[in-house]
């Protein structure tokens, strides 16, 4: 993760804008954040409430706290006006390629030190993963195909945005899908 020094000495990097850009559509807890961010950026919470502090420290983000009865108090975060134009002029900027880290592949890589059981199952327990995220994905645009029709055609909304991403999403875990059970019959029709 690149930073990069925006105006004013702020650091930034791609989790921090990730972070502005789920807080345009609505304000949020740290942990709604890291359920919102699950399709745009791969991050755990204890990077997520650190940057928060930051973002907030730098004016581009605010918190409010909010008083809970029967359960913890929360806070929620909220873009500045600062943050919003932090996030425009970024959305200009040409991305960075994409980088890929993905232990499963690692494993996959030294397989040939381990056995056909080990692989088979390394792979069943992938396909198991991703058919869960299928389904999921599948379910989140049926949503979007029902309740925001309109919406999902429109690029000026949220809902474009989600429905795109989904969309993409799909597609992405569909392959994986597909080449896992791949895999497997080669390790089937290797041990015939």
């Amino acid at each position: 993760m690149i930073d990069k020094k925006i105006e004013g000495g702020t650091f930034m990097n791609s989790l921090s804008y990730a972070i502005l850009a789920i807080l345009t559509r609505k304000s949020q807890t740290g942990y709604e954040l890291g359920k919102q961010l699950e399709t745009l950026w791969a991050s755990k919470l204890s990077q997520i409430y650190p940057l928060l502090s930051r973002l907030e420290k730098k004016g581009l983000v605010t918190s409010e706290h909010i008083l809970q009865t029967g359960k913890p108090n929360k806070i929620k975060y909220h873009i500045t006006e600062t943050g919003l134009e932090t996030l425009k002029q970024w959305i200009k900027q040409s991305p960075t390629d994409p980088v890929l880290r993905d232990e499963f592949l690692i494993k996959i890589h030294s397989i040939w030190l381990s056995n056909a059981e080990t692989a088979v199952k390394l792979l069943l327990e992938r396909l198991e993963s991703f058919e869960k995220k299928l389904k999921n994905a599948n379910e989140v645009i049926e949503i979007l195909e029902t309740t925001k029709k309109e919406e999902i055609t429109n690029p000026q909304t949220d809902a474009f945005c989600s429905f795109i991403l989904y969309k993409r999403r799909k597609k992405i875990v569909e392959e994986e899908v597909e080449w896992c059970r791949w895999v497997l019959e080669m390790f089937n029709g290797s041990s015939k």
